[in-house]
């Protein structure tokens, strides 16, 4: 499975999740509520304690790698994230696969296909651009450290907020999947799929990196017709 690694950029770092950071989580969790509609964040100590468990259960059992997002300019940790859905595709050929099953040493195994996701940010971090800066670590990593062949992300359909920042970094939308799974607010929910791969990455990247430098990409000049 992949060991836990510390991902450091200018606005922010993703530590590995740890207990220790039970106190700061709760904080972070603590603001004001209302952008949570459609994500999972742990509400009080004890929720963030169980909260950092069950992730370090998923992290031993090699389905999950998680990160606290720590804010570069005053060390406050502002959310979490981590990359999860782990697949292995080297070995010999199984069928039907077994996904998330690494062949060989699970402790030295990287895998070749993964999903972002479990993403939250206290509001007072939203909007500043820690979000595609994380993002921007976590698929610098996949891509150019593991070598994986595909990156994902998934949204409830109906959060529009989280497939607009998506699709404005890059990502293909494969499509919604129609009452896939239950709703946080307990209805039946669509999901949106997105994803990256490996030989679409270098124009992600520079995507991704000219948002940062606060430049916009470029559009396409309509061309005028002049009337004959």
């Amino acid at each position: 499975m992949p060991v836990p690694v510390l991902l450091v950029g200018r606005s922010v770092r993703l530590e590995p999740l740890a207990p220790h950071h039970t106190e700061a989580l709760a904080v972070a969790g603590a603001e004001d509520r209302t952008t949570y509609a459609f994500t999972p964040v742990p509400h009080g100590l004890q929720a963030s304690h169980e909260y950092i468990d069950r992730a370090l259960a998923d992290q031993a059992a090699g389905r999950s790698l998680a990160f606290a997002v720590v804010r570069s300019t005053d060390g406050r940790v502002v959310g979490s994230t981590r990359f999860l859905e782990l697949d292995y595709w080297q070995g010999p050929l199984v069928w039907p696969a077994v996904p998330g099953v690494p062949f060989g040493d699970p402790a030295t195994a990287i895998p070749d296909a993964a999903e972002i996701g479990n993403t939250w940010l206290s509001p007072g971090a939203q909007g500043t651009g820690i979000n595609t800066e994380a993002k921007l670590l976590m698929l610098r990593h996949a891509f150019e450290t593991w070598g994986v062949r595909r990156i994902s992300l998934r949204a409830d359909a109906r959060n529009g907020r989280s497939r607009a920042a998506m699709e404005r970094l890059g990502f293909t939308c494969e499509g919604v999947r129609r009452a896939h799974s239950r709703g946080l607010d307990g209805a039946v929910r669509s999901t949106a799929f997105y994803s990256v791969l490996d030989e679409e990455w270098p124009t992600v990247r520079a995507l991704i990196e000219l948002r940062m430098s606060g430049a916009q990409p470029r559009k396409r000049r309509r061309k005028t017709l002049i009337p004959a």
